[in-house]
């Protein structure tokens, strides 16, 4: 759309307003009838290990809510000169899973334990046992029981359960909603009634007898909703607190908030079954839509769900880029040292570059980039680790390709379940993440350590606040009866540009062999966390 053709769209609230509340950033986007971003705006926030618990600040989030809004809405008077007051739809998108839990008057019971947290074996292994079903360490409801075993005292105030996006959805509208993707990461859902799963609901209350908790676990989960139902309207409060200048009007209906997995999903068009598709970030996470259900319990693979709540098998790895991230930050102290002002976008672009450049193997060089515990290999707690032999070989290319297969490594052990043991299929995986924003280089190494063609769209920076914004479009503009999936197809891909790069034998082979020093010393990173205390 042109200038005009925007102002105008903007001026009748013919836009969608996506919020994303990611590990690193709050990101929001504005999107017109064409699904191109009008305007967006960005704060950068981190999470903080407290009182042994991964966290992030709720007062901050509403500031990082605040900023991104205005930036975005500063951006739309500075190139359309017009104020932002009306939008047509608006949806919510946050960091999967994790433990947000409220008392009767809506106050915060204990600080957000995100969904970083490996504090839940105990209760995630009974509940695993007693459903039949996995429950990650991360689920909101293994967070719930572990408290419960701990005899917290908080338990008994509870009166809503929900996860970030939940959390923040409520804030906006009043309306304790959830999506059914955002819903599969609290609670095992049912496919066919679209609902938290009946018979598991009356497992974990026979748990709970004897407790005298004067709650029902169906009384605290939010409702569950699908992909296209209206899920609230942006009440007074909720606008103020989107923008707080007064300019922005009440009544905007809003869609299902929604996780990152289901955001992803929709930003990459892998909703059907048989299609998948990977997020890169602090984890990274890959998800397959399936046509028939897993014939196990897998440790390393969570069943969850489409925004519609079709099955998906999702293999997470709670680190990625973040260890990668701290190195490049290092090198550019190292240069403002030396004077220069390096630009961001071209650092990465050179180090990463010089992945490509390196032994097949990565030289004989090691790295975990585990600033937090691993599911997938096992560990409870994680310490940044680099290490080498004296016959390594140390080079600037080695170790940036080693730092880019460590990123993908704890992924691939997961996936090798999928692929060998239930022989699931796929032809390529659509990426997306800031990774990738650094053209061909991860998107390479990436199709290497999976040993699949790897597809990455122009868009792949945008990610989820991308992806729920399109959720919010979908409700508002869908025909009746039209699947999420065609609509995707048909209305916002149709024309989609994308690159598709397949993995290299050379790249393949050499993963591979790092893949099993990788494995090997995971007993160094036990080590590391057993003798390397962290300073607190």
């Amino acid at each position: 759309m042109g200038n005009s053709a925007v102002k105008e769209a903007v001026e009748r609230g013919e836009t969608s307003l996506g919020i994303e509340l990611g590990s690193t950033r709050i990101k929001a986007v504005l999107i017109g009838r064409d699904y191109q971003v009008i305007a967006s705006g960005t704060y950068e926030w981190e999470n903080q290990l407290i009182g042994g618990y991964w966290t992030y600040n709720l007062k901050e989030m509403i500031q990082g809510v605040q900023t991104a809004y205005r930036q975005l809405k500063l951006e739309v008077q500075e190139r359309y000169g017009v104020t932002l007051q009306r939008i047509g739809s608006i949806g919510c998108s946050a960091m999967m899973q994790g433990y947000i839990v409220l008392d009767q008057d809506g106050e915060l019971l204990v600080p957000f334990r995100t969904w970083r947290n490996a504090t839940t074996a105990e209760a995630a292994a009974e509940l695993t046992s007693v459903f039949q079903f996995k429950i990650p360490e991360r689920w909101s409801i293994a967070h719930l029981y572990q408290a419960i075993l701990n005899n917290e005292a908080h338990v008994g105030s509870i009166r809503y359960l929900t996860t970030l996006s939940g959390y923040v959805h409520w804030l906006l509208t009043g309306n304790k909603a959830l999506g059914i993707g955002d819903a599969s990461g609290m609670f095992p859902v049912d496919e066919t009634a679209k609902q938290y799963d009946a018979d598991m609901v009356q497992q974990f209350e026979r748990l709970l007898e004897g407790r005298g908790y004067p709650w029902t676990l169906q009384e605290i989960l939010p409702q569950v909703y699908t992909a296209g139902e209206h899920a609230g309207s942006l009440h007074e409060a909720g606008a103020r607190l989107l923008d707080p200048s007064g300019s922005l009007q009440a009544g905007i209906p809003l869609c299902p908030p929604e996780g990152d997995a289901g955001t992803g999903m929709v930003a990459t068009n892998s909703v059907r079954r048989r299609t998948g598709n990977l997020s890169v970030g602090t984890s990274i996470f890959a998800m397959f839509v399936l046509e028939k259900n897993v014939s196990a319990v897998y440790p390393e693979i969570d069943i969850v769900a489409t925004p519609e709540g079709s099955p998906v098998a999702m293999v997470l790895a709670n680190n990625c880029s973040g260890d990668l991230n701290a190195w490049v930050g290092l090198f550019r102290e190292f240069y403002e040292a030396m004077g220069q002002k390096p630009d961001t976008d071209q650092l990465f672009s050179v180090l990463l570059g010089q992945a490509l450049e390196g032994d097949a193997d990565g030289g004989g060089l090691l790295s975990y980039g585990y600033y937090s515990g691993e599911n997938i290999t096992g560990l409870a707690q994680g310490r940044p680790l680099f290490v080498r032999s004296p016959q390594s070989r140390f080079t600037l290319a080695n170790f940036m390709r080693v730092h880019l297969f460590s990123a993908f490594a704890a992924l691939r052990l997961g996936m090798d379940i999928l692929t060998q043991q239930e022989q699931v299929t796929f032809q390529q995986l659509t990426a997306h993440g800031g990774l990738f924003r650094t053209p061909q280089i991860g998107q390479r190494i990436c199709a290497a350590a999976l040993n699949v063609p790897v597809s990455v769209m122009s868009n792949a920076g945008e990610g989820g606040a991308w992806g729920i914004a399109l959720l919010a479009a979908y409700m508002l503009h869908k025909e009746p009866a039209e699947r999420l999936a065609d609509y995707l197809s048909t209305k916002v891909f149709p024309d989609a540009e994308g690159e598709e790069v397949s993995p290299d034998r050379a790249d393949v082979e050499g993963f591979n062999v790092y893949l099993e020093r990788y494995s090997a010393g995971l007993a160094i990173e036990q080590a590391a966390v057993d003798y390397l205390v962290e300073n607190r």
